[in-house]
């Protein structure tokens, strides 16, 4: 999950009295909802309403602070802390519907808006921790806490606060808070650059064959050569084209044996945002930069330092020891794995005697030896895969697991015609809350799947239970205009994986937004998630939904054993290959001086351990590595093989006890879904499963 990062203190939804101009009575950012259960007003948003909700969200927002800065009465847990949480509500709810709705059908009058907004809300964030009069509140609260009554979450909400407002330079001297504020200030409008280029660089570049050439397509499975036909079409152009978003990359490098386009395509891949006029170079340089020198201010050696100080995980050192445990034990069947497909390529026929296996023939050899071996193909796997009907069998795992169920609705409104919203309820009716799901790829839209809020739950002022709103988005194959969406096993996985993540944000109970749903430790928000994946492979699950959508078979055992050898058969070039992202991204974020070097030999350096397939020079992911140097992952993105740890053990509770069993079910909703960021997760954990995790059933589970 990659989540919108909005530079606010927190994320607080009580209501905001102050005065408007009368401007303000049309904007439907500024006014109360009309639709059911209060969600956006989509069907009446225009990008022009955004900036001026901004500016008069950003007026009550100083308003509430500058009330607490100038509040006569001592300060208390409640007229300081609870009043910070519940500042800035309606600034809040507009750049939270702003910048997911950015991600998911942006424009360049969208990203114009966030590069004019981003440094107004740095700067008053800025404003709230770099104010000695609230942080000397903060403190003295912070200082008599044991005099407050407090319960768990509230004491975690103080300590948040409190740690908030030293990490983000209230302690610092005034010429140390000055370049803090400059800081931050470019680092914002980096990053938002930085994901720019990234989707420009992607949409750049297309692959067209010509009508003529259509011996070129003709090995394709037909869902293959009908996107592409279709993205042709779409284009103005004749024949077949490609571009780089994955729901088109992808199958084709898997299906297409043609090593001259896929070597084009692959390369043009790689080398996004390396160069020309969407380079994305000296953004990844200075950004790394920039981190380097903020956590020098707050006295740390490097920014991973500072970072993992708010982790599961903790320092460098852990995560250092983490990487290197799981790349040794690894890394030798990884290359096994990748000697296996450069020995049957040439043995079987597939290229001849000179060949050596490239990058880019990955998909294509792996997918036929897969096929060899395992007697399986994507395409054998797809027709049980049709995406409503994978739809309908998620829905109805959550409603055995949680007692849930899922009710569209069209009454509310929507961003695109794509997307679809749905209620949540409980097994009594009462209101879980709201799903937006929206699958497909959109030139508007960025790649890859995510999960994001459009509304946290919390607890208002007057003690109403507020639920949330989410969305599920995803890039899965579009159907064509003879076949219905049918997904890839890796599509399908993505789809449980994401839906994890919503289970987490709906599934949410507390008082304060800031503590609730997702709003954990990074290192510990992919276990939701990747437990999820585990039910992929389950016959018992597989039979309620997975049948062939022309004959109505169910997926055979056969089949699914299949897939379960084959997901084996590469598991630790995967868990390697992932490990090179983790190495790569600590590497940019432990540099002890701005990085000299180019980005391309810089990243070769860093991901040298888990190098396992041939380097190709001129190629690097960093410039597109958008999860670290334009979302939230920087220093983090260790956290996906450290959720999985974590899920591996979590999940084998379900094997003993039953893949459906609602005791563990509840357990697992109790102590870790609906928990948030309310306690540690290390004692939300251990709280559920008994024990603390170890590296060993995820090592198990990888070499099996």
């Amino acid at each position: 999950m990659k989540r919108t990062i909005i530079p606010l203190i927190v994320m607080t939804l009580a209501a905001t009295a102050c005065q408007r101009d009368d401007s303000a009575k049309e904007n439907p950012l500024l006014t109360a909802s009309d639709k059911p259960y209060g969600v956006p007003q989509f069907d009446k948003i225009r990008p022009e309403h955004y900036e001026p909700a901004f500016e008069q969200a950003l007026t009550e927002a100083r308003a509430d602070i500058r009330a607490l800065a100038e509040n006569p009465e001592p300060p208390t847990f409640e007229n300081t802390i609870v009043a910070l949480e519940r500042s800035g509500a309606r600034l809040n709810e507009v750049a939270t519907v702003f910048f997911a709705v950015q991600s998911a059908e942006t424009s360049d009058e969208m990203d114009a808006i966030a590069e004019r907004v981003q440094p107004k809300l740095i700067e008053y964030s800025n404003d709230i921790y770099l104010n000695p009069v609230i942080f000397e509140r903060v403190k003295q609260v912070y200082d008599d806490r044991s005099a407050y009554d407090l319960d768990v979450q509230d004491s975690m909400l103080l300590d948040r606060t409190y740690k908030s407002f030293v990490r983000g330079g209230a302690g610092l001297g005034e010429a140390d808070k000055e370049r803090y504020r400059a800081i931050t200030g470019e680092l914002s409008s980096l990053s938002l650059k930085f994901e720019q280029n990234a989707l420009a660089a992607t949409n750049a570049f297309t692959l067209n064959i010509p009508a003529a050439d259509s011996a070129k397509v003709a090995e394709l499975p037909e869902f293959v050569r009908e996107s592409m036909a279709d993205e042709a079409t779409a284009r103005g152009e004749e024949g077949w084209t490609v571009t780089l978003q994955q729901a088109s990359f992808g199958p084709f490098m898997t299906y297409s044996s043609d090593r001259g386009l896929k070597e084009k395509l692959w390369r043009a891949y790689n080398t996004r945002g390396i160069g020309g006029d969407i380079d994305n170079c000296g953004n990844a340089k200075r950004i790394a930069e920039l981190r380097l020198e903020l956590a020098r201010l707050f006295g740390y050696p490097n920014y991973a330092a500072y970072v993992l100080e708010e982790k599961m995980a903790g320092n460098v050192e852990t995560v250092d020891s983490f990487i290197d445990e799981l790349l040794t034990a690894t890394k030798g069947k990884a290359l096994e794995e990748v000697a296996a497909l450069q020995t049957y390529a040439v043995e079987s026929g597939l290229y001849g005697e000179g060949f050596r296996l490239m990058p880019w023939d990955w998909g294509y050899v792996s997918e036929k030896y897969k096929n060899a071996r395992y007697a399986l193909s994507n395409e054998e796997i797809k027709p049980y895969l049709e995406l409503e009907n994978v739809k309908q069998g998620i829905f109805t795992l959550a409603e055995k697991l949680y007692g849930i169920t899922f009710v569209p609705n069209r009454e509310i409104p929507v961003y695109h015609p794509d997307v679809v919203a749905y209620e949540v309820h409980e097994a009594d009716g009462s209101l879980t809350g709201i799903i937006y799901m929206d699958f497909f790829p959109r030139a508007t839209k960025r790649g890859g799947a995510w999960m994001t809020n459009y509304r946290p739950m919390y607890t208002a002022a007057d003690g109403t239970e507020v639920r949330p709103i989410v969305t599920l988005c995803g890039n899965f194959t579009k159907p064509t205009s003879s076949t219905p969406s049918l997904l890839t096993f890796d599509e399908f996985e993505t789809f449980l994986h994401e839906f994890g993540h919503c289970l987490h944000g709906l599934f949410a109970e507390g008082k304060y937004a800031s503590l609730t749903g997702t709003a954990v430790y990074q290192d510990f928000v992919e276990l939701p998630s990747q437990i999820m994946e585990n039910w992929a492979t389950e016959k018992e699950f597989l039979d309620l939904f997975a049948v062939h959508y022309k004959t109505g078979e169910k997926m055979p055992q056969e089949l699914i054993d299949k897939i379960v050898a084959s997901k084996n058969y590469l598991a630790a070039y995967a868990n390697v290959r992932q490990l090179g992202y983790a190495l790569n991204d600590m590497a940019w974020h432990t540099i002890t001086e701005p990085v000299a070097t180019n980005v391309e030999a810089f990243e070769r350096k860093a991901m040298e351990p888990a190098q396992i397939t041939p380097y190709i020079e001129g190629t690097a992911m960093s410039p597109a590595f958008t999860h670290i140097f334009g979302g939230g992952y920087a220093a983090g993105y260790y956290g996906y093989k450290w959720a999985e740890v974590l899920e591996a053990d979590a999940f084998s509770l379900f094997e003993e006890q039953g893949i459906f069993n609602r005791e563990v079910a509840d357990s697992f909703r109790g102590n870790i879904l609906s928990r948030g960021g309310s306690e540690h997760p290390m004692t939300l954990y251990v709280r559920f499963r008994g024990h603390k995790p170890e590296t060993k059933a995820l090592i198990d589970k990888i070499l099996e």
